[in-house]
């Protein structure tokens, strides 16, 4: 190997700090596009809206947990969304105490908007890699993760 080339190589990094640091670049893109399009939401609650729109109501704490967020992060994002009129906290069907989030026709209408948002900022992202290398990545994550979660 020539050695002048390897003066300008950077070291791979390692498998945690590159998922993070591809995880960061989606949400600044994610964001850079939201504000683009004048709305007025950051990454967390784009996220929320996009789990309710894809899995339906559920309750905080499932929430919470899909979106990676604490409770009271997860209050305070909510209590925004609330106000924006983009959803809204219902009585649990089966449990009188829980309560059930759920889109408001305003936060669907809002998702529907982002979803364009939302496929060009993944497009970029693979824009370097062919079907089958898409493909392949997917199935490699979903294999990490699946390996993470696993605790046999």
């Amino acid at each position: 190997m020539n050695t002048d080339s390897m003066a300008f190589a950077t070291p791979k990094e390692n498998l945690g700090i590159l998922l993070g640091l591809v995880r960061a670049e989606v949400v600044r893109a994610m964001e850079a596009e939201l504000a683009a399009q004048n709305v007025d939401l950051r990454f967390t609650q784009f996220l929320i809206l996009k789990r309710l729109a894809r899995l339906g109501p559920m309750s905080a704490s499932e929430l919470a947990r899909s979106v990676e967020l604490d409770g009271g992060a997860m209050t305070r994002q909510l209590d925004q969304l609330e106000r924006k009129g983009y959803l809204r906290r219902c009585p649990h069907e089966q449990d009188r105490r829980a309560l059930r989030i759920e889109l408001t026709a305003a936060g669907d209408a809002m998702w529907q908007q982002l979803t364009d948002c939302n496929e060009r900022v993944l497009a970029a992202a693979q824009r370097s890699l062919d079907e089958a290398e898409r493909e392949q990545l997917h199935d490699y994550l979903e294999r990490v993760l699946h390996a993470l979660r696993d605790k046999n």
